[in-house]
C-alpha cells in the first residue's frame, strides 16, 4: 500500500489550520486521518477512528489534557478538526479501574467530559484510544488485515505475518471490555507497534502522526505481501447460461422483491445501485459464492450496512427472463426466513426487549452480472456496494490463504442490535417519499421544475426529463438528493424508452410518473390546420400514453404499485374559444388517466390528474399572459388573479397538488383542480 504522507502537505495543513486557532497536534491528526479515510481498503463510510492526546483551552481559558478522537457521524476521508471532539482524558483513565461499565454509562462519561458540549459523541472506541499511552493512535478495518484476522487460526497466522511487533487481541465487541482487554495486551508487551483485533481490524500508534500512519501502512503492506506470496486461487468458476440477461432486465424485479411490505398495499421501497467489474465478476461467478456469502461479513461493523451478508441469486438466463421474478421471490423469502431465525435464536439469549429490523438484504450478488446494493436512499445503496467490494476482497484473500471464517452470528447479532447502534437508527426519520423514484416530464419548465424540487425535498430521487438535457441537468443538480437530468423527447418512443432505462439503471426502477410535458396552440376549430391539431395530439395526448406505458411496464415488474399523475387542463372540462387544438387532446388525457385507474388498480397503480389554469410556465409565458390580459381589457395582475379567490396560482401550487396525489394512497381516478376557483371548470 502506498504511503501518501508528504512533508509539504502536512506543513501546509498545519499552516492553514493555525489561522483558525487549531494547534499543530490536531492539524496533523486531521491530515493523517484524511489520508487513511481516503483509502477504501482501510476505511469505508464512517468506519475506523483516530485520536491524538493534546492540550486545549476551554471558554474561560483553562487548559486541559484531552483526547481528541473521531466523533460519531464523521467520515475520516473528509474530516475537519471539529470532527475530533476533545474529551478530558483524566476521567477516562480513571474508568480503567472499573470492573464493568455499561455502554450507556460509557457514553455518559465521555459526553460529560467534552470540552465543547455541542460536540458529537466521541467514538465508542474512545476508551481504547485513551488507555493506550501513545500520543497518536490509528484504527482501520483494512481488508488485507481482515484476510489474516478472519481465520480460525488467526492468532498463529498473525504471528507468522507480523512476528512479535504486533499484539493480538481476541474478539470482543467494541466498548469498555475491548478497551480494557486491548490495554492489557499492550501492557504485557509495550514494545509492540500496534494491535491486531481478531475479526475486527488493526490499531497502530506512535509519538508522532507520521509514525502512527507509517506503521499502519507498513503492517497493512506486510499483510498484502503475505496474501500475494502465499495465496492460492480460492475458487473455481461455475457454469453459466449461454446468454445472460442484462442488469436492466432484472433491476426493477429485484427492487420490488426487496421492498418491505407494511400491509394493505403499502411498502417501504428501496433504491437500487448496480456495480460490476472483473474482480466482482470473478467472485460472483465462483461455484463457491453461496457458501462464502453464507459465512457472514468480514468485520462486524458491516452488519449495519449489509446485515448478515449478501443474498445470492442464480445467473439470469435471457431465454427465460420472464420467469426470473419467481426465482428472485423464492431467494428473498429464504433470506427473510434465515434472518428471522437468526434474530429469534439470538434474541432469546437474554431478557432484553428488541424489535427486529426489516429482514431484507442490502447486497445481492448475481452471477454473470455483478452486484446490486439496496438502500432507502441512493446513498445507502451505494454504501452497500462499496462495502460489498471490500467484503469480496477480504473474503477472497482470506480464503486464498486459509479459510474465510469471520465473526460468529451471535457476536454479529450483538453488534447489529447494539443499543448504541439502535439509538442511531431510531434517530433517522424517513421523509414521506424516501425510497421512491419520481419521473417528471417537462422537467425544465416551471411546473416540472417546481414539482421536481418539491418531490426531492420530500425524500424522492427525481428523474428530471426534458427535451433540453442541459437545463434538465442543471435543475437536477440544483434540487439535489442524487436527482438526475435526462434527455427525453416525449413524442419519440425510442427517446422515452431510453430515458426510463436510464432511470432504472440509476435507481433500480420508477414509482411515480408526473406526466407534465405539453404546449398550447391557438386557432379557430373550423379552420384549424390539420397538421397543427395532429401535432398537438402527439404532444398533449399520445406522449402521456407513451410515458405511462413505460412507467406501468416498470411498475408491474416491481409489483409494489405506483402513481401515474397527469397534468390535465381546465380546457379538458371548460373549453375556451380558439383553444380546441389544446383542449381536445387534454380532454383525451383526462380520460386516459381514468382508463389507467380502471385497468391498473388491480396492480396497485393509482392514476390521477391535476387540472390547472393560468400558471406561469412554458404554456403561458409573460408575453402570452400580457396579450390575453389586454384582449380582455385587464391588467396582468387582474387576469392572473381572475378567480374566485382573487389570487394568482403558481407552479408551486400545482406541485403541491401532485405531491398530494403521490401521497394519497387510497385515491385514484381523481382530478384535483388548481385554479383559484373557476365554477365553469369545476368537476363537481
Amino acid at each position: 500500500m502506498e504511503n501518501l504522507w508528504r512533508d509539504s502537505d502536512a506543513e501546509a495543513t498545519v499552516e492553514a489550520y493555525a489561522g483558525k486557532g487549531i494547534n499543530r497536534d490536531l492539524a496533523l491528526r486531521t491530515y493523517t486521518t484524511r489520508l487513511l479515510g481516503g483509502e477504501p481498503r482501510l476505511v469505508l463510510h464512517g468506519g475506523g477512528n483516530t485520536s491524538v492526546k493534546t492540550v486545549v483551552s476551554d471558554l474561560v481559558g483553562d487548559e486541559w489534557e484531552v483526547l481528541c478522537v473521531k466523533g460519531s457521524g464523521w467520515d475520516m476521508g473528509t474530516i475537519e478538526p471539529q470532527g475530533l471532539p476533545a474529551v478530558k482524558i483524566a476521567p477516562l483513565l480513571k474508568a480503567r479501574k472499573l470492573q464493568t461499565l455499561s455502554d450507556e454509562d460509557m457514553v455518559t462519561l465521555q459526553r460529560a467530559n467534552l470540552i465543547d458540549p455541542a460536540s458529537p459523541n466521541p467514538s465508542v472506541e474512545a476508551l481504547l484510544h485513551a488507555f493506550l499511552p501513545h500520543k497518536f493512535v490509528d484504527h482501520t478495518h483494512s481488508t488485507a488485515i481482515l484476510a489474516i484476522a478472519d481465520q480460525s487460526s488467526s492468532k498463529q497466522m498473525s504471528a507468522a505475518v507480523f512476528g512479535t511487533k504486533m499484539g493480538f487481541v481476541p474478539y470482543i465487541m467494541p466498548g469498555f471490555a475491548l478497551a480494557k482487554a486491548a490495554a492489557e495486551v499492550f501492557d504485557r508487551d509495550p514494545g509492540v507497534d500496534g494491535l491486531i483485533l481478531d475479526k475486527h481490524g488493526i490499531f497502530t500508534f506512535g509519538d508522532t502522526a507520521k509514525e502512527a500512519y507509517d506503521r499502519m501502512i507498513h503492517y497493512v503492506t506486510l499483510a498484502e505481501d503475505y496474501v500475494r506470496q502465499h495465496g492460492r486461487k480460492p475458487y473455481k468458476a461455475a457454469s453459466l447460461p449461454q446468454t445472460i440477461a442484462a442488469s436492466g432486465d432484472i433491476a426493477a424485479m429485484l427492487r420490488g422483491a426487496v421492498a418491505v411490505a407494511r400491509g394493505e398495499g403499502r411498502y417501504d421501497r428501496m433504491v437500487g445501485e448496480f456495480r460490476t467489474s472483473p474482480e466482482i465478476l470473478e467472485f460472483v461467478n465462483a461455484a463457491e459464492v453461496e457458501d462464502l456469502a453464507s459465512r457472514g461479513v468480514s468485520t462486524p461493523d458491516l452488519s449495519i450496512r449489509i446485515k448478515t451478508g449478501p443474498l445470492v441469486l442464480p445467473a439470469p438466463d435471457a431465454e427465460t427472463i420472464q420467469d426470473f421474478r419467481g426465482v428472485i421471490d423464492e431467494r428473498v423469502a429464504a433470506f427473510i426466513a434465515d434472518y428471522t431465525e437468526y434474530f429469534r435464536a439470538n434474541d432469546a439469549r437474554d431478557d432484553v426487549k428488541r424489535t427486529m429490523l426489516d429482514p431484507m438484504p442490502r447486497l445481492t450478488l448475481v452471477p454473470g452480472l455483478g452486484m446490486f446494493g439496496h438502500g432507502r436512499t441512493l446513498k445507502d445503496a451505494r454504501i452497500a456496494v462499496d462495502v460489498g467490494e471490500m467484503w469480496i476482497e477480504a473474503a477472497r484473500d482470506a480464503e486464498s490463504v486459509g479459510r474465510f471464517e469471520p465473526v460468529s452470528r451471535p457476536d454479529l447479532f450483538d453488534l447489529e442490535y447494539w443499543s448504541l447502534e439502535q439509538a442511531k437508527l431510531a434517530g433517522a426519520k424517513p421523509k414521506p417519499l424516501t425510497g421512491q423514484v419520481a419521473f417528471v416530464t417537462g422537467g425544465a419548465g416551471a411546473i416540472g421544475a417546481a414539482t421536481a424540487k418539491l418531490f426531492a425535498r420530500e425524500g424522492a430521487h427525481v428523474v428530471v426529463a426534458d427535451l433540453d438535457p442541459g437545463r434538465a441537468g442543471d435543475i437536477a443538480r440544483a434540487i439535489g438528493n442524487h436527482s438526475i437530468g435526462v434527455e427525453c423527447n416525449v413524442t419519440d418512443p425510442a427517446s422515452v424508452r431510453a430515458a426510463f432505462d436510464r432511470a432504472v439503471a440509476t435507481f433500480g426502477g420508477v414509482d411515480i410518473l408526473v406526466s407534465n410535458a405539453g404546449a398550447a396552440w391557438e386557432g379557430a376549430i373550423a379552420t384549424l390546420d390539420d397538421g397543427l391539431l395532429r401535432k398537438s395530439f402527439e404532444l398533449n395526448f399520445f406522449s402521456h400514453q407513451l410515458v405511462a406505458q413505460n412507467a406501468v411496464r416498470i411498475m408491474k415488474q416491481q409489483r409494489t404499485g405506483g402513481a401515474l399523475l397527469f397534468n390535465a387542463s381546465k380546457q379538458a372540462v371548460n373549453p375556451g374559444a380558439k383553444f380546441g387544438a389544446y383542449g381536445l387532446p387534454k380532454a383525451a388525457t383526462l380520460f386516459l388517466s381514468r382508463q389507467y385507474a380502471l385497468e391498473h388498480g388491480v396492480d396497485g397503480i393509482r392514476s390521477n390528474a391535476v387540472n390547472a389554469d393560468r400558471i406561469r410556465s412554458g404554456l403561458l409565458d409573460d408575453e402570452m399572459i400580457s396579450k390575453r390580459a389586454a384582449a380582455r381589457g385587464l391588467s396582468v395582475k387582474d387576469y392572473m388573479g381572475g378567480n374566485l379567490l382573487g389570487q394568482e396560482v403558481t407552479a408551486e401550487d400545482v406541485a403541491q397538488a401532485f405531491l398530494h396525489h403521490a401521497l394519497a394512497e387510497r385515491t385514484t381516478a381523481d382530478v384535483t383542480t388548481v385554479d383559484g376557483g373557476n365554477i365553469a371548470a369545476a368537476l363537481r
